[in-house]
């Protein structure tokens, strides 16, 4: 009995300083925040010394503002979603999904794929998991549309650097492309499009239980699951600092030296098929949402539109020849060409949106 309240103290300690640490970092990053567009105009222009019209000055005040504040936003946002992973397990998910209607399956399998750590590639493994378990193909699509476009870090840095409007609208677009597109793709018997192996494969898994790992998930206690959420952190940025890096640093190139009438024209909203022309553009390119947000971001300094951005941000993002390779492994071409589609046509209808109501 002694141990065990030995034990019950020592927690309650552990947990103690890790709230005093978190609340003292959480501090710390807001007073950082709010002054970082101050100090980096500093930086360039008064201890630099560069002209306030300089290209090379306004590019290095970019990317002083722009590296700290995207840094911030990521590592308290992945904390966050970290520690609410741990009562996510997979075998959750799948247990959530099973067993629902077409539309509320659709629903949480797209809600499901905001919080899920798993980029386009790494979700295919997932995917199939829930397919073995008897989960719809139409839905499993859902998730995997949604998945890495409407994504906590896209989220979080879309609402600390555009507030939380474009973020909500964001997030309901992407969900209704992914709920419409799963919906689409199930009406079109999608069965007959999955490579054999795959074929039987879920003919071995019909019938399986997905089970729940509850048990598991409510064993945890805080001090695992701030643990958790530190590894994801560090994992995350081991994973993307050289998509930050270059992302910002190119959006301060473009900041710096792209000219404002250039990008007004060609990534503006006036011409319709500027947005058909960001997707197309964005399709072949690979990068993580971290990545590309630093240069929509730069692109809208000067003067692009946001719908416009966002569409080439969510091609990027959505559609990549990594996945598809991965995906040709799993589904014959057809089913692939429709999932292409799909995503880019609700990537033309984001942008469309947003120009019309931004």
């Amino acid at each position: 009995m002694a141990q065990q309240d030995d034990s019950a103290a020592r927690r309650d300690t552990l947990w103690n300083l890790n709230g005093l640490k978190i609340l003292a970092y959480t501090v710390a990053c807001y007073l950082i925040y709010i002054r970082l567009d101050e100090f980096a105009e500093w930086f360039a222009y008064q201890l630099l010394g560069f002209a306030a019209d300089s290209h090379l000055g306004g590019a290095i005040a970019f990317f002083v503002a722009d590296a700290p504040k995207v840094l911030i936003l990521l590592v308290v946002i992945t904390f966050i979603v970290g520690v609410g992973r741990t009562f996510l397990s997979p075998e959750r998910i799948r247990a959530i999904l099973s067993g629902r209607g077409e539309l509320a399956g659709n629903v949480l399998a797209a809600l499901v794929g905001i919080p899920t750590p798993f980029c386009s590639c790494s979700a295919i493994p997932l995917f199939l998991g829930f397919l073995q378990s008897g989960i719809p193909i139409g839905v499993a699509m859902a998730f995997l549309i949604s998945c890495p476009v409407v994504n906590e870090v896209a989220l979080a840095l879309l609402f600390g650097l555009y507030g939380w409007k474009v973020a909500a609208l964001y997030t309901g677009l992407g969900m209704a492309k992914a709920v419409i597109g799963g919906m689409v793709i199930a009406r079109i018997r999608p069965e007959r499009y999955l490579e054999p192996w795959v074929a039987e494969l879920l003919a071995a898994g019909a019938g399986n239980n997905p089970g729940d790992g509850e048990n598991e998930l409510f064993r945890i206690t805080w001090a695992d699951r701030i643990f958790e959420g530190n590894k994801a952190v560090r994992d995350i940025l081991a994973g993307v600092w050289h998509y930050l890096v270059g992302g910002i640093a190119l959006g301060a190139l473009i900041y710096g030296y792209m000219p404002v009438d250039f990008v007004s024209e060609y990534m503006g909203k006036e011409a319709w098929w500027n947005v058909p022309v960001a997707v197309v553009l964005g399709a072949p390119l690979y990068a993580s949402a971290v990545g590309v947000i630093p240069i929509i971001q730069a692109f809208i300094i000067k003067g692009a539109a946001l719908g416009t951005t966002l569409a080439f941000m969510m091609s990027v993002i959505g559609i990549s020849i990594p996945e598809l390779v991965m995906l040709r492994k799993v589904m014959k071409l057809p089913l692939i060409w429709i999932f292409v589609g799909i995503v880019a046509l609700g990537c033309m209808v984001v942008g469309y949106v947003f120009n019309a109501l931004i």
